[in-house]
């Protein structure tokens, strides 16, 4: 699999599981003996790690959103009800 399909398998995934597979790498880099070995496994985990960050960053935003929006709809509804 080449780093195209693969950055586009990991995209597609949710925190949970970009979360688990970094959790995977890090067991991977602790058993590992060799630091050559080492070196892709820790930059897979970097590229891995920046994008659980975006993702979360995302995520957040988005929920921040609708809670805002939720918001301003119960107010508007107290503010009829004040009304009439």
């Amino acid at each position: 699999m080449n780093e195209k399909n693969l950055l586009d398998d990991i995209t597609s995934k949710s925190l949970n599981e970009l979360t688990e597979l970094a959790n995977e790498i890090i067991e991977k880099l602790e058993n590992e003996k060799d630091l050559e070995n080492s070196v892709n496994e820790y930059q897979k985990l970097l590229k891995l790690n920046n994008l659980i960050e975006k993702k979360f960053h995302k995520t957040n935003k988005e929920i921040s959103e609708v809670t805002k929006s939720k918001i301003k709809n119960i107010i508007s509804k107290k503010n009829e009800k004040k009304i009439i």
